[in-house]
């Protein structure tokens, strides 16, 4: 089978297309930049321009593109954020438009980041109620102009994906201070933390692509969120560090501004979805998550 992904040189996209790939299937990467990639028997980079009627048919379009959230979200760093996945999107459905066979699925990025802030509700994909930050009305005009392919009658996943956890990603900034002896809660260390290990997020997209009966928002996050206290104790433990030093959420903000709400704030997301459509986490605890990130590090 072929598959059409945007954001395909990214953490995920890479992780997705390998995956693919290790099936037999074929995933053409949508890029800037396709001459500094190589194509393969399993991968062919294209650049945004390329013609869709010389496309194969594609089984399913998936969606990643979008601006780094990294970084001091300036009012033209945040315009960048909002419009990046929004132009992004608009392609995508550009070119389904004018493709002779329609995919089956559109799978289109987006984040638990929908649901706001709070440390005590739960949320699932149940929840209708939106966030009020910023994060929020990225996440709400990302999952609206992804609405279009639903308007074009193809099956729909707004992927809301929580921290997803590998050697490249969150993890290693958030691993940074713990390696340099400086590790432990963040802020007063009761923000909920909705991860998942990249393996299983990879799973799940695929999950989403292969169960017709998938649609609508899927929380693509691991079914034990931790506190950040937790979460940061068990970091160092997996990395053989010390847990001593409480890091102000006043630094945070001082020294990164609003970016820093990523971390000294947080929401409990559960994968409702997931685990009533039969699927099953390779690493539901988080204690098994950063242990085999740690080892793959080793080797």
């Amino acid at each position: 089978m072929n598959f059409l992904i945007s954001g395909g040189t990214g953490f995920i996209g890479n992780y997705i297309s390998k995956s693919l790939h290790e099936k037999g299937h074929h995933t053409y990467i949508l890029t800037r930049n396709p001459k500094t990639n190589l194509n393969t028997d399993h991968t062919t980079y294209i650049n945004y321009n390329y013609p869709v009627e010389e496309l194969p048919m594609m089984e399913a379009v998936i969606n990643l593109a979008g601006e780094s959230l990294f970084g001091y979200w300036s009012a033209k760093k945040k315009s960048d954020i909002i419009n990046s996945r929004l132009e992004a999107t608009n392609h995508m459905i550009d070119m389904i438009k004018n493709m002779k066979t329609k995919p089956n699925v559109f799978i289109s990025g987006s984040a638990v980041g929908f649901y706001g802030i709070s440390e005590d509700l739960i949320f699932t994909e149940s929840t209708t109620e939106v966030g009020k930050d910023f994060l929020a009305e990225v996440t709400v005009k990302w999952e609206e102009a992804a609405q279009q392919a639903e308007r074009l009658g193809i099956r729909t996943v707004y992927a809301r994906f929580g921290i997803v956890l590998g050697n490249e990603g969150s993890l290693p900034l958030m691993s940074l201070p713990v390696k340099m002896l400086a590790g432990g809660k963040i802020g007063s260390g009761e923000q909920w933390m909705s991860w998942v290990h990249v393996e299983d997020a990879v799973k799940l997209i695929e999950h989403c692509i292969f169960h017709s009966q998938l649609h609508g928002p899927v929380n693509i996050t691991a079914p034990n969120p931790k506190r950040n206290k937790e979460f940061m104790k068990i970091l160092s433990k997996s990395l053989k560090r010390p847990y001593w030093v409480r890091t102000p959420s006043t630094l945070i903000h001082a020294t990164i501004g609003e970016m820093g709400q990523l971390i000294t704030k947080g929401q409990y997301v559960l994968p409702q979805k997931a685990l009533e459509n039969g699927f099953e986490f390779t690493y539901p605890e988080l204690k098994d998550a950063l242990g085999e990130i740690a080892k793959s590090q080793k080797k």
